[in-house]
């Protein structure tokens, strides 16, 4: 290690991190500051990477979780080599510049997660670990490894102080994922104080306690940096690792260094003082040295040698495993059809009846069989959201090679674990709770949504059909509250086939989440329309269910189970369209033309009927339109009285027809 000129490269990304938030008037100085001798030997020296290729599939995966540092990453992206450009450093957070206020997946060369709420990148990084483990047991032979990297991960205070990183930490352990670096950058400061002000816990202590290797180093001693790193990356013991990193925040400049005031952009102001005070040429801005560059650029260069001849093993593997190969290609690079998933799932009878927790889990096996990098779990409740993958194994510290992840009661992290592995790109992710509990994962799901991955939430016990277990448990506002979130998918499926289309349409999604809503009680197959109807008519979010056979009087409108009832009130009645719109949001994205075609403007007499709050419907129904719903909280009662009882019966759309 060429100590001299790291600590030289730590103190000029200092005054990078100095510029880009002086220029802008806004950002978080104290960690770019404080932790600059753990990016130094990060990107200087420990990490495995290729600037040129950021998705080498061998790599380190590096996860800022204290995304309010996003400077330390800009900083260390630009100086190793990546196309982060001076220029790009420069326009910190500016429209439209890829360094934005926290890191953005998509957005940065480099940036391994969207990290903004603290404690998310550590179930993150955690999702990246659970990956690895996954691919290096799918993928390996014993003749060639090609995956065997590791996840590091950098936090603070803030991240450890969340609910989301002490349940992701405490699933690590117990999983056994010992290729999970976490660095705390322990400074003892928070946002308003000096952190004694509200934490006191021993960490290294703690951390053991649940499971992890932990030490304490001076995270300013490029030598302990360093030995600390090496030694986490040689120990495969079966435990994560936890590096305690003492530092000063904002390191550098004198006037707010170790004090909470150098967490923000306070020390702004001293820059031009604290940038000479480092060495660093009067008078310059956005400065990097011809010495720094060169050993940046020698490393940059070793670091493709490396992955040169990573890929000779990598080439002979494909060649001895063509079936593993074409299975990791179509994970990393494929693109799969809804049509194709729906023809792997046999049609329901027509008549029948059946949970949609149940043809779900049914449906998720037939499903799982052709996609073999499809995993899924539950927070603790595979006996009631029934998308247990079965004859597929369980993962665990001892079986790495189970399809089926048992998070525990831990339903945030499990939004945040099921986020790193789509963020890893080689398996299809779900997890899976009681739609009520979507609350306790709501931040991942937004942050999934935002980065556009292609997770898949499996959500039962969609309404008050729950029935005894009370209010509590009974999410009347919960399936409208998801659909605000922008780029969400919500699916509320009316019988098996609907369901069917749902998991097809959410295993196939690319660009974002999937949320599917369904029932805990038994809903009627549909059979007055084809399963082909119902099917096609899904995917497209709303459809024809049962067409008019006089000139058009009224359309009943429904999800979900309320399907049923929406049909029963129409039975009789030759001038009234039943339309099933499972899907807001797929719906709204179809034509213009097919939209008229299920909901045509000229009818102004529109029922809808939800077993939930009515606010989101009324850009369906329109002024002159009637909506059935429950604009309050539960019953405690069986399910079919609370209905009876809060009005959701085809009794109710009846009348609202007459």
């Amino acid at each position: 290690m060429n100590k001299p000129l790291l600590a030289q490269a730590a103190n000029e990304a200092r005054g990078l991190a100095m510029d880009a938030v002086h220029k802008c008037s806004s950002g978080h100085l104290g960690l770019p500051l404080g932790a600059a001798e753990i990016g130094a030997v990060l990107f200087g020296q420990a990490l495995r990477c290729d600037p040129a290729d950021p998705k080498w599939l061998n790599r380190d995966r590096f996860i800022l979780s204290a995304g309010h540092g996003s400077m330390f990453i800009y900083s260390w992206l630009h100086l190793s080599g990546y196309a982060v450009s001076i220029d790009d450093v420069s326009k910190f957070r500016a429209l439209h510049s890829i360094t934005p206020g926290h890191p953005e997946f998509h957005e940065t060369p480099g940036v391994e997660s969207t990290t903004g709420p603290l404690g998310q990148g550590v179930g993150n990084a955690v999702g990246y670990a659970l990956s690895g483990k996954m691919a290096a047991a799918k993928y390996n032979t014993v003749a060639h490894t090609i995956i065997d990297n590791h996840v590091i991960a950098l936090a603070g205070d803030g991240c450890l102080q969340e609910g989301v990183a002490r349940e992701a930490v405490s699933f690590a352990a117990h999983n056994g994922l010992d290729n999970l670096i976490l660095i705390y950058d322990s400074n003892d400061v928070t946002l308003d104080a000096m952190a004694k002000i509200t934490q006191s816990e021993n960490a290294q202590a703690l951390f053991t306690a649940i499971g992890w290797d932990a030490v304490t180093i001076d995270g300013h001693d490029l030598d302990a940096i360093l030995g600390a790193i090496e030694t986490a990356k040689q120990a495969d013991n079966g435990k994560p690792k936890l590096i305690i990193a003492k530092t000063i925040i904002g390191k550098g400049i004198p006037e707010v260094a170790g004090t909470a005031k150098g967490h923000g952009e306070g020390g702004a102001k001293f820059v031009d003082a604290a940038k000479k005070g480092l060495g660093l040429p009067e008078g310059t801005h956005f400065y990097v040295s011809d010495a720094v560059k060169a050993y940046f650029a020698d490393l940059k260069a070793q670091r493709a040698a490396a992955h040169a001849e990573w890929t000779k093993t990598f080439t002979a593997w494909s060649a001895a495993n063509p079936e593993l190969a074409k299975q990791l290609d179509a994970a990393r690079n494929g693109t799969i059809q809804a049509e194709d998933l729906l023809k792997v799932v046999p049609e329901y009878p027509a008549e029948g009846k059946a949970a949609t927790r149940n043809s779900g889990g049914e449906i998720l096996n037939h499903i799982a069989k052709a996609v073999p990098h499809l995993v899924t779990g539950s927070a603790d409740l595979f006996g009631s959201t029934k998308n247990y993958l079965t004859g597929m194994g369980d993962f665990s510290a001892t079986n790495n090679t189970g399809r089926n992840i048992w998070f525990g009661i831990r339903e945030h992290a499990m939004g945040a674990i099921c986020n790193g592995l789509a963020y890893d790109g080689l398996f299809l992710a779900s997890g899976a709770t009681f739609l009520v509990f979507a609350d306790y994962c709501r931040p991942s799901i937004r942050l999934a949504a935002l980065a556009k991955l292609p997770v898949t939430y499996i959500f039962t016990h969609d309404s008050v059909g729950v029935g005894e277990d009370g209010p509590t448990h009974q999410p009347v506002e919960t399936v409208s509250g998801l659909r605000v979130i922008p780029n969400l998918d919500v699916i509320r499926p009316g019988d098996a086939e609907e369901a069917a289309a749902a998991f097809a349409a959410a295993f196939s999604r690319q660009d974002g989440p999937t949320l599917l809503a369904l029932s805990r009680q038994d809903l009627p197959h549909q059979g007055h329309a084809s399963a082909a109807t119902r099917r096609e008519g899904t995917l497209k979010g709303g459809y024809i269910l049962v067409k008019e056979t006089a000139p058009l009087e009224a359309i009943v409108i429904a999800t979900g189970s309320e399907v049923q009832w929406a049909v029963a009130g129409a039975k009789g009645k030759p001038g009234v369209r039943v339309v099933s719109l499972p899907c807001f949001e797929r719906f709204d994205r179809q034509s213009a033309e097919y939209r008229e075609s299920v909901l045509p403007a000229a009818c102004t007499k529109r029922i809808a009927i939800e077993a939930g709050v009515s606010d989101l419907w009324w850009k369906y129904v329109g002024t002159q339109g009637q909506i059935i719903a429950i604009d309050r909280f539960g019953i405690s009662a069986p399910g079919n009285t609370v209905f009876k009882e809060l009005g959701i019966t085809a009794e109710a759309v009846a009348k609202a027809l007459a």
